[in-house]
Order: C-alpha cells, then structure tokens, then sequence
C-alpha cells in the first residue's frame, strides 16, 4: 500500500512543521522579551524625566531664596560662617588633673568608716 518513499516523505513533513512550529514558539518568546523590555525602558525614562522635574522645581533660585528668607525670620537661623566650623586638630586638649581621680572625687567606699551615708548613683553625699 505504502511505499517506503511515501513514508520518509511524510515523515519529513511532520518535522518540518513540527520544528516550524518550534521556531515559531521561539521567536514569539523572544518578541515577548523585547516587548517587556521596552516597556521597563519606557518605564525608567518615565522616572528620570520625573526626577528631573523634580530637582529642576527643588532647586529653583527663588525657592532657595524663600527658604533662606524663612529660615532666617522664623527659625532664627543664620549663615554658617567658615570660622564657626573648627577641625579636630584645633581644639585645646584638657589638661588631667590628678585630683579628679582620686577616691574621695569618684565616691570611693574605704574613706566612710563606719558611717552610713546616703548614696546615690555611686557617689557618697
């Protein structure tokens, strides 16, 4: 009924359309990706437009000048000067005192003597 040649041929067909089918699948997958790349594209231009609008309206001179203006009056604040602003290196370093340290200073308990004193945090009062 069939022949051999019959049979190849048919079977060439069906993976023919079989992978047909395969690439079709593929390349609607990767279509798919694309689309959904340049939707997230679209997505994050969206936002930096967004925030450029937002740091063009934040940085606006009179804006700047309003803040300063009602920093000034309301808050009583004024201006840094630079010599306000001291470096580590600058400040005076405290000098020991020997006398800080003593027993009697850091309410020590060996000076009482049988007393009963009120203490309090530590310290004898």
């Amino acid at each position: 009924m069939f022949r051999t040649s019959d049979i190849v041929l048919i079977a060439v067909m069906v993976s023919a359309a079989a992978l047909t089918y395969k690439t079709k699948r593929e390349a609607e997958e990767q279509l798919a990706a694309v689309h959904k790349i340049q939707a997230q594209i679209r997505y994050e231009e969206d936002t930096i437009d967004l925030l450029k609008a937002d740091w063009s309206l934040l940085t606006q001179p009179s804006r700047l000048q309003k803040l300063t203006e009602i920093y000034k009056s309301q808050l009583g604040l004024e201006p840094v000067n630079a010599r306000q602003i001291v470096g580590l290196d600058d400040l005076p370093a405290k000098p020991v005192n020997i006398e800080d340290l003593s027993s009697h200073r850091l309410g020590g308990m060996a000076d009482i003597g049988g007393k009963d004193p009120a203490v309090t945090g530590g310290i004898v009062q």
